[in-house]
């Protein structure tokens, strides 16, 4: 599987994934360090994509 790197552009980032799927809340796209897992883990609960389809899809934003 591919390793999510966001660090300093996740900010950035979480604009654009609220754009497109508006009913995801703050506390589903709050990133912590070092917990790439859970993040995903919450965003396949409200998207319905699966983990590798994810982080393609956010590394092209």
């Amino acid at each position: 599987m591919d390793k999510l790197e966001l660090k300093g552009k996740w900010n950035e980032l979480k604009g654009k994934v609220k754009q497109a799927y508006a009913d995801l809340t703050d506390d589903d796209l709050k990133y912590e360090e070092g917990k790439d897992d859970e993040l995903l883990g919450r965003l396949q609960q409200k998207t319905g994509k699966g983990r590798d389809e994810l982080v393609t899809w956010i590394k092209s934003l």
